[in-house]
């Protein structure tokens, strides 16, 4: 019971850290990624890189900071 409990709170500390982009990532490795994309949060660190590197490319386009409603 009690690492039922520990599993469940990490995963919420984790759910915090992510905002929607990289929530949007995870939800479309789940639905396309095949057996990559089973386990989202196996790849965090790359999934983290792919958005930091889409929010890079939004500001240097637009000139503009991503809201902070999808950045963290």
């Amino acid at each position: 019971m009690n690492s039922f409990t520990n599993s469940s709170t990490s995963n919420n500390a984790n759910n915090q850290n992510e905002d929607y982009l990289d929530k949007g990532l995870d939800s479309a490795e789940k639905k396309f990624g095949g057996q990559w994309g089973q386990d989202t949060q196996k790849n965090r660190n790359i999934n983290e890189k792919i958005t930091d590197g889409a929010r890079d490319m939004f500001e240097n386009a637009t000139g503009k900071k991503v809201p902070q409603k999808f950045s963290n």
